[in-house]
């Protein structure tokens, strides 16, 4: 909107708030025009990146003013839950993929339809500009499937079918690897596939020393607190390997699935049987122990060769070690699979219940997740899409086109209400397998009831 048309809807702002009324706009205009104030809380962004997104939002909504606070990731769950039950918490609030059901009840769905005034230019030659009220119909579920990557779906519409979020983009996860690592190992690419080739190279980039025991990692697999996202690892390759991991309210990756009843092959156990190989001394593929030190750090002291992380990964290991020679490729795959299956991981933006403009707030999230306003989320971010228009665009670029290229393929899935418990559970499920190969049905069963726990 050009700035002269802006300062007269302004100009037109004041003087109905003022009192001095206007006959061209009727009492429900006007109420609709007084001055609201919204706050939104977040994690990893700050102010300057959703700026641009609020700003273009009060150039049609001058009335309406955002304040954005950045929480730091370790504070903002517990500042979030502690806000909410004191009534002080924010109108929109990103929330974790994997957090959706637990805070369902304290959000508000998406309204069928959403009433706002709007500056309307009138007039062929005596340009004036006149508020409207004008209502605009909420994207249907057919919409929201249709314009967001499949996942999205799944994690945003709730059992009663009403949508609680939308995301403005969904990182995947992928395969970081040492280019100089590689180059004197002889290995040309990096793998497709988790399959002999992959094993060999794995033992190929390892180097064991008698006295100092590894001082080359080929992989950063079989362990648990000390491999960054390790569960999404973990969770990953067994659903790549078939398993389901939750249905409805019940966790059932330790399960042997009712097709494979006659063969007996539990797809959620051998996963966890080929990941833990990757931590056992006695493999020809060993490569990790509990002793090394965060993947991440070892990766950037150019001792680890493979690693898996997400696009904000990137950014981490640039610091850590600027001169680093890596890539990343995308996330191997079961050989012979007829489809591919990534992992998302994301933030959706949501309204709270508690917000006194909860269609003003909702709003904002359907404006901001538009193509238009989420491409400059992603230019200032570096981030993979949600938006399926954009995924084509974004397959081309050098720094994100690996993570943008699996998110049509990437899946999630809940871990309960307290995901950090759930995690733990997993990290000693991997802990104990190792320890004691023979007792890897208990672990895997423990595990799993350990999982749901969090869920009930």
């Amino acid at each position: 909107m050009p700035k002269k048309i802006l300062a007269l809807f302004l100009l037109g702002i004041f003087v109905l708030t003022a009192g001095f009324g206007c006959k061209t706009v009727d009492k429900k205009t006007q109420a609709a025009m007084q001055p609201i104030s919204l706050t939104y809380w977040r994690v990893f962004d700050g102010p300057d990146t959703l700026a641009p997104i609020i700003d273009a939002y009060k150039v049609i909504h001058p009335n309406i003013s955002i304040t954005y606070r950045k929480l730091r990731y370790e504070e903002y769950e517990t500042e979030l839950l502690n806000a909410l039950a004191e009534d002080r918490g924010p109108d929109i609030l990103s929330i974790h993929n994997t957090w959706m059901p637990k805070y369902q009840n304290k959000l508000t769905p998406m309204p069928a339809s959403i009433t706002m005034a709007y500056p309307v230019e009138q007039g062929s030659i005596k340009k004036e500009v006149i508020p409207q009220l004008q209502t605009v119909k909420s994207p249907s579920l057919k919409e929201i499937k249709d314009r967001f990557v499949d996942v999205v779906y799944g994690d945003v519409v709730m059992t009663d079918n009403q949508v609680y979020g939308l995301p403005l983009s969904v990182d995947t996860l992928a395969l970081f690897y040492n280019r100089d690592l590689f180059n004197n190992a002889g290995i040309v690419e990096a793998p497709l596939y988790w399959n002999k080739e992959f094993q060999q190279n794995v033992k190929k980039l390892t180097r064991q020393d008698a006295v100092l025991g590894l001082v080359q990692s080929g992989i950063a697999l079989g362990g648990g607190t000390n491999i960054e996202r390790y569960s999404d690892i973990l969770s990953i390759l067994m659903m790549q390997n078939g398993a389901t991991m939750m249905e409805g309210n019940r966790v059932l990756f330790h399960l042997l699935p009712q097709a494979n009843k006659d063969n007996g092959y539990n797809p959620g156990l051998e996963a966890l049987r080929f990941y833990i190989d990757f931590a056992n001394p006695g493999k020809e593929v060993y490569s990790w122990n509990d002793e090394l030190p965060n993947s991440i750090e070892l990766f950037a002291s150019g001792k680890l060769a493979m690693m898996f992380g997400y696009s904000y990964h990137v950014d981490t290991i640039k610091a850590l070690a600027p001169k680093l020679n890596f890539s990343i490729s995308k996330l191997p795959q079961i050989e012979g699979s007829p489809i591919e299956v990534n992992f998302a991981n994301y933030w959706i933006e949501t309204v709270s219940k508690k917000s006194k403009y909860p269609n003003e707030a909702w709003d904002f999230v359907l404006f901001a997740t538009k193509e238009q306003q989420a491409k400059k989320y992603l230019e200032a971010t570096g981030k993979p899409t949600a938006l399926r228009s954009l995924v084509a665009e974004q397959r081309n670029s050098d720094e994100i086109g690996v993570f943008a290229s699996q998110v049509l393929t990437a899946k999630s899935w809940y871990r309960g209400k307290n995901a950090q418990a759930a995690e733990t559970a997993i990290a000693e499920m991997i802990s104990t397998a190792s320890e004691n190969l023979e007792k890897i049905i208990d672990a895997i069963n423990a595990g799993a009831a350990k999982v749901q726990q969090t869920v009930n």
